[in-house]
C-alpha cells in the first residue's frame, strides 16, 4: 500500500483489464520498485530512484586475522561492488591497522581507504570512533549513505543507513563477558532500530534476528555471501605443512573458526578419541580463553597428541591446510552464515556440521549432519563424512551458486532502497 500521496499523483482510469489511463502524472514518494504507467501515448515512471553513486563502508570492527567472517565479508564484498558497479564510488572507514592490510590488499585500486584513530580492542576509542566519527568522515567525505558491515553502526549517523546483522549468537549463548554483551546489545539493537534498510547472510539468521531483537522481518532483504575469500592465494605447499604440524601420514578433521565457547571445537576434542587412531583434528583459528579450556580437555582425556592447536595463519597457509585436509568438521552452535562450510565445499571436502537451520540453508542435503552436543554423533558424522567421496565431488558445484557477484548485486539493491526510504 502506497498511502496518499502528498501533491499530484497518478490519477489512473481502469478501462479494461491491462489498458490503464493517466492524468495529472508525477512521481509517487518513496516508491520503492520502479514502475512505469501509460500517459500521453507513452510511458512515465512514478518512481524516483536515486543512485546510489557514493558508499561508506564502515569497517571499524576490522582486527586482521582475528575479525573472522566480518573480515572475509569485507573482502569478499569490496572488491565485488567495485568490479560490478564501476561508477560507485567506495570510502572504507576502518582501524589503523585494518587500513595497513586494505592497502597491502589492494584496496586502495578502488576505494578510497581511511583509517581512523582506533583499534577494535580498544574499546572507549572504538565506540567514540564509530558513533561520533565515522558519520562525520563518511559526510566530509561526500557519501550519500553509510554501510556498517559487522552488526554494529552508529545510532545517529545523519545520513541513510544499511546494516549488515551477522547474527545474534552473543545474545542467545554465553560468548562474551556480561559487560561486553550488554554494550554490543546497545550498539546493535538501537542503530538497526533506526536504520533504512537491514541485510542478513540467511533467511533462517534473519528469523532468529528478529525474534530476538524484535524487529520486523519485511525490514531485511536476505542476501547470501559468496564462498570465501575473492582471490584464493598461493597455497603453502603440503608436505611443508605436514612437517610443521606432524600430520605425516595422518588423516586430517580440520576446523576453521576462532576458539569461542558458541564454535563448541569441545564436541570435536571429546569425539576424537572414537575416531581411528590415524586421525588428526586440526583446530585452527583466533585463540580466546576458550582454548585453554580446550587444552584442559584434551589432557584429561588423553587426546591431547591428536588435536592441533593452530592460531590464524596467512592465506597463502590456511590455503594450503584446506588442501591438505580429508574432511572438515564446523560443530557450531550458532552461525549468521557459516562462509566455512562453503569454502570447505568449493576444495572439494565432505563436510560434517551441526544441525542447525542456517548451515542447512547453505549446505543443503550434502553435509553430514549431528547434534552439536553429542560427541558420539559427531564422531559418526565425521567418519561418514572422511569415506564419503561422492559428497565432496557434489561440494564445488554446491558452492558455485554462492558467488561475491551476486551479494553485491543485493547489496546495491539495498543502497537503492535505502536512498528511497531515507
Amino acid at each position: 500500500m502506497l498511502g496518499q500521496p502528498g501533491g499530484a499523483a497518478a490519477n489512473v482510469e481502469q478501462l479494461r483489464v491491462g489498458g490503464k489511463v493517466a492524468r495529472h502524472v508525477a512521481e509517487v514518494p518513496r516508491l520503492l520498485v520502479p514502475v512505469e504507467i501509460a500517459h500521453e501515448g507513452g510511458y512515465r515512471s512514478i518512481c524516483h530512484l536515486q543512485v546510489p553513486e557514493h558508499v561508506a563502508l564502515n569497517a571499524l570492527f576490522l582486527a586482521p586475522g582475528v575479525s573472522g567472517g566480518p573480515e572475509t565479508y569485507l573482502r569478499g564484498l569490496a572488491p565485488a561492488l567495485a568490479a560490478e558497479f564501476p561508477k560507485l564510488r567506495l570510502t572504507i572507514v576502518t582501524t589503523g591497522s585494518g587500513a595497513v592490510l586494505l592497502r597491502e590488499l589492494g584496496f586502495s585500486d578502488f576505494a578510497r581507504v581511511h583509517a581512523l584513530r582506533c583499534e577494535d580492542g580498544q574499546r572507549a576509542r572504538r565506540v567514540l570512533a564509530e558513533q561520533l566519527l565515522l558519520p562525520r568522515a563518511a559526510r566530509s567525505a561526500g557519501a550519500q549513505l553509510i554501510h556498517s558491515l559487522a552488526s554494529t553502526a552508529p545510532r545517529y549517523p545523519r545520513l541513510p543507513a544499511v546494516i549488515t546483522l551477522h547474527d545474534v549468537t552473543f545474545l542467545r549463548m554465553h560468548t562474551f563477558g556480561a559487560v561486553t554483551t550488554f554494550g554490543m546489545r546497545l550498539m546493535i539493537a538501537g542503530p538497526a532500530l533506526h536504520a533504512d534498510v537491514l541485510l542478513s547472510g540467511t533467511a533462517a539468521a534473519r528469523d532468529e534476528i528478529c525474534e530476538t531483537l524484535g524487529l520486523s522481518p519485511a525490514r531485511f532483504l536476505v542476501v547470501h555471501h559468496g564462498r570465501g575469500r575473492a582471490t584464493p592465494a598461493t597455497p603453502v605447499p603440503v608436505p611443508e605443512l605436514r612437517a610443521r604440524y606432524r600430520l605425516e601420514g595422518a588423516r586430517v578433521v580440520l576446523c576453521v573458526a576462532a576458539k569461542r565457547p558458541h564454535k563448541n571445537q569441545e564436541v570435536l576434542v571429546r569425539a576424537v578419541a572414537q575416531l581411528d587412531a590415524d586421525v588428526v583434528v586440526v583446530l585452527v583459528g583466533h585463540a580466546e580463553p576458550y582454548a585453554a579450556v580446550l587444552r584442559t580437555i584434551a589432557d584429561e582425556l588423553g587426546v591431547e597428541g591428536r588435536i592441533r592447536f593452530v592460531e590464524p595463519v596467512p592465506d597463502a597457509e590456511l590455503e594450503g591446510l584446506w588442501r591438505l585436509a580429508d574432511c572438515f568438521a564446523f560443530p557450531t552452535l550458532g552461525e549468521g552464515f557459516g562462509i566455512p562450510l562453503l569454502e570447505a565445499m568449493d576444495h572439494g571436502l565432505a563436510v560434517a556440521c551441526s544441525d542447525l537451520p542456517v548451515l542447512r540453508e547453505v549446505g543443503g542435503d550434502l553435509p553430514v549432519f549431528f547434534d552439536p552436543h553429542e560427541p558420539d554423533e559427531a564422531a559418526r558424522a565425521i567418519r561418514l563424512a572422511l569415506s564419503d567421496n561422492a559428497r565432496a565431488a557434489m561440494g564445488p558445484a554446491h558452492a558455485a551458486h554462492f558467488t561475491w557477484e551476486r551479494a553485491a548485486q543485493g547489496t546495491y539493491s539495498a543502497y537503492e532502497r535505502a536512498l528511497v526510504a531515507a
